[in-house]
């Protein structure tokens, strides 16, 4: 048994030697570099089968989860997207606004005396008759017979004030009578709105002879003193001459689309001057 445990021992001891060459011998020469190489590759299926759970467990999560966390980011990019349409509508309603303002105000700068600006809030539901109900009334000084413009041109007049709010009666109205001149060489006519539903202008008492062409412009005469001479009103459309009448059909487009127009504004006559009384001024009597 003694002879036993020592050839043990001597085995043992052999064994330690033998690894710490092993070890110095690869540490300082690196030896074994290739064996550790070849060992690797044995031992990468151990290593393979080992990660299995791992690896199926991460597989789960990034089905799973990921879909959720997919599904959600979706719903919260649809709400993101839906606001961000949103505000730009705003933002371009907003500069549309603003453009008109910009030209309601170009506009006002072109008219002797002072506007009052005004918003269209509602238009008459009987077409027959050519309406629209503005937000100025008696108690921001509106009368009956102002005139009404827009950028584009003229409007109308206020027939109706109320306490806060007017009734306007458009040029396009069959009731409304605008004297107009043709812009191009200053021939007069009256404009008179026409029946139906189209907002159109007829001119009436026209002489065959007179020179009204397709594509001119009328512009307000100021006669009467209502409108602001040479204020833009409509656009002739069709001329029609005929032989077996005394006057020619003239019909004419306004200017204001009254459906995409909401900013307009009262025109304040200016007001009249003055005159100083003259004053009878006795000669004193000459005392002799």
């Amino acid at each position: 048994m003694f002879t036993k445990g020592v050839a043990l021992e001597y085995r043992a001891l052999s064994l330690v030697l033998l690894s710490i060459c092993l070890m110095v011998a690869d540490n300082r020469f690196d030896y074994l570099r290739h064996a550790r190489f070849a060992l690797a590759y044995t031992a990468l299926p151990v290593y393979w089968i080992a990660d299995l759970p791992a690896r199926g467990s991460e597989l789960f999560d990034d089905v799973f989860v990921s879909h959720s966390a997919l599904v959600e980011e979706n719903a919260e990019l649809r709400t993101q997207l839906l606001l961000a349409q949103r505000e730009l509508q705003v933002l371009e309603s907003l500069a549309s606004e603003n453009s008109r303002l910009r030209a309601l105000d170009e506009a006002a700068q072109t008219v002797e005396g002072d506007v009052l600006s005004a918003e269209i809030v509602n238009q008459a539901p009987n077409r027959a008759s050519k309406r629209v109900l503005i937000n100025r009334g008696a108690a921001q000084g509106v009368f009956v017979g102002q005139a009404l413009l827009a950028a584009e041109g003229l409007m109308g007049q206020v027939v109706e004030v109320m306490p806060t709010t007017s009734w306007v009666l458009l040029v396009a109205d069959p009731l409304h009578v605008t004297p107009v001149e043709v812009n191009r060489n200053g021939e007069r006519a009256l404009a008179r709105g026409t029946r139906g539903a189209a907002d159109e202008l007829e001119l009436e008492f026209v002489t065959q002879t007179q020179d009204i062409r397709e594509g001119d412009l009328l512009v307000s005469s100021g006669m009467g003193e209502v409108f602001p001479k040479n204020y833009p009103v409509a656009d002739v459309i069709s001329v029609r001459n005929d032989p077996g009448q005394d006057f020619a059909v003239v019909r004419a487009r306004p200017r204001v689309a009254v459906n995409s127009t909401r900013h307009v504004m009262l025109l304040i006559p200016p007001a009249p001057s003055l005159a100083l009384d003259e004053v009878d001024v006795a000669e004193p009597e000459v005392a002799l």
